[in-house]
């Protein structure tokens, strides 16, 4: 067993989930705190030190952490992230430091194209290696589960390839992993002016032999990539072949995106900088959850952020995640998002830790096991020196553990 007691905060985010409205920021901290979980890393109460004592026989074998002046928050859900690639787009910062834009970088050869080249050239124990060191570094800042896409490859025997990996992982490190397939990434350059050839072959091809691999379909419906009726072909025949639908919607436009994640279904519809009024209130009525990039908007230099504000009083729940990528991704960490939300997007603290946590593990179909500190879930939490709002504080390194299922793992440095 093990048990973390008097913790001066202790942020359970418990109930229903998604969170939406008024809800998702509802949360407050439980003082001199207490969570104890059982060998296999399930939680058996959670509450004040008091009434968990009373109600957990505490052996004396039992692993006892003293929590005085630290906080204690459920394991972070990162529900949108590439973190499956070969290569290398640093230099591609400079570039955009000095007023490059995303369309004329990706005109001389760098872009999503550029991590294709490295990707399908890559093999997969090398794909593999480089992944681990990404989820290492999100697991020392307090992800504990996340969602890898595929789409760095844009060929069938690569896109196959980078699920391998995602499923290897899934059991070879500790960051739960839910695979998304979404070679409706880019148009690789051997169907440029073939558009429609090569949705046919995402299609007819690459969707069955995908389905067994991949829990999620994904696809980039925005202006220069798919079309909404392209989206909603791709989507729908992921459906059948066992996929649940998410999309990326109005990035760089408002281009129907959201109109198609209502139509479909979506569990998230993810960036949303240029979401209308009008299609955030079909997302709340289709229940769609937000997935908030605030990471992505910041790299990319895009000049604003998705409208958190307008989509909470909408009623739309809303998800926060990094968008780890090699090109506007380039931080694995969700207090750094979550930092970005607050202050570029205008949400509180307490909004950002429901986003971050329950919501994303909702995005996911995941909150009947992650997301908060409730009996029968799995103890995935982050350990914080001091309030939890220390997260908020940017290379303080303020975490102190982070737990996976019971298991404690090192600290972000």
């Amino acid at each position: 067993m093990l048990l973390i007691e008097h913790l001066d905060q202790l942020y359970t985010v418990a109930g229903p989930a998604p969170r939406a409205g008024a809800r998702q920021g509802d949360v407050a901290p439980i003082a001199d705190g207490a969570v104890a979980c059982d060998d296999t890393g399930i939680i058996l109460a959670a509450g004040t030190t008091r009434d968990v004592r009373s109600r957990v026989a505490v052996p004396g074998e039992a692993t006892i952490v003293d929590g005085r002046h630290q906080s204690l928050v459920p394991g972070f859900v990162d529900g949108h992230t590439h973190v499956v690639f070969a290569g290398d787009r640093r230099d591609e910062l400079r570039r955009r430091l000095g007023g490059a834009t995303y369309a004329e970088i990706a005109a001389a050869g760098g872009g999503i194209l550029s991590t294709v080249i490295n990707t399908r050239a890559a093999r997969e124990g090398d794909l593999a290696a480089a992944t681990r060191v990404r989820l290492a570094e999100m697991l020392a800042a307090g992800t504990t589960t996340c969602e890898a896409k595929s789409g760095y490859g844009l060929d069938t025997e690569t896109e196959l390839r980078m699920l391998r990996v995602i499923r290897r992982l899934g059991d070879e490190q500790p960051v739960e992993l839910a695979a998304t397939f979404m070679a409706a990434h880019e148009v690789p350059p051997e169907y440029r002016g073939r558009q429609s050839e090569f949705v046919r072959l995402i299609i007819d091809e690459m969707i069955p032999q995908a389905a067994p691999l991949a829990e999620w379909c994904d696809v980039f419906c925005d202006t220069g990539f798919f079309t909404p009726d392209e989206s909603r072909a791709i989507l729908e025949a992921g459906a059948r072949a066992g996929m649940k639908p998410r999309i990326h919607a109005d990035e760089l436009a408002s281009s129907g995106g959201a109109i198609v994640a209502a139509e479909v279904g979506a569990r998230s519809a993810d960036h949303l900088v240029h979401v209308s009024t009008d299609d955030q209130a079909r997302l709340a009525a289709a229940g769609v959850i937000a997935m908030l990039l605030p990471c992505a908007a910041f790299y990319l230099k895009l000049g604003r952020f998705a409208p958190a504000r307008d989509l909470i009083a909408a009623g739309v729940p809303v998800a926060l995640a990094t968008d780890v990528n090699p090109g506007g991704g380039i931080s694995p960490s969700m207090p750094f998002a979550m930092t970005l939300a607050c202050f570029g997007m205008r949400m509180t603290f307490e909004e950002t830790l429901v986003a971050a946590t329950i919501n994303g593990a909702a995005s996911l179909d995941r909150a009947d096991r992650v997301g908060s500190l409730e009996p029968g879930k799995q103890f995935d939490a982050v350990l914080i020196d001091g309030p939890a709002i220390n997260l908020l504080r940017v290379n303080a390194n303020p975490i102190v553990a982070v737990y996976k299922r019971g298991q404690r793992y090192g600290v972000a440095s």
